[in-house]
């Protein structure tokens, strides 16, 4: 770790903390299907995270995460609210520049 960058070090920690993570989802269940206890914790992770960064950090089907989803009445965005306004600022941009000729 000596000469290991700080982009490296902050992957490094984030993916130890996903893997902690993953650890304690496994630790709930008995081996065969999802327990409840699980499902409350993935759909707990899911309103911080989102279903596709859930899915990644449990190792379990994005699909599955929807459908627990879809029995708890969650309904859950396709994306972020950021995106929406961040879509409308680069709309808003292209616009902007098409008028002067640059696109």
């Amino acid at each position: 770790m000596a000469n290991m960058s700080t982009r490296a070090m902050i992957l490094q920690v984030q993916q130890a903390v996903y893997d902690e993570m993953r650890m304690e989802f496994e630790a709930m269940g008995t081996g065969g299907r999802y327990c409840q206890a699980q499902r409350d914790y993935a759909l707990k992770l899911i309103d911080e995270y989102g279903v596709r960064a859930v899915a990644r950090i449990l190792e379990i089907p994005r699909r599955t995460l929807q459908r627990w989803c879809r029995r708890q009445f969650t309904y859950v965005r396709r994306c972020p609210d950021w995106v929406y306004s961040w879509a409308a600022r680069r709309q808003k941009r292209r616009e902007f520049w098409a008028q002067r000729g640059y696109c």
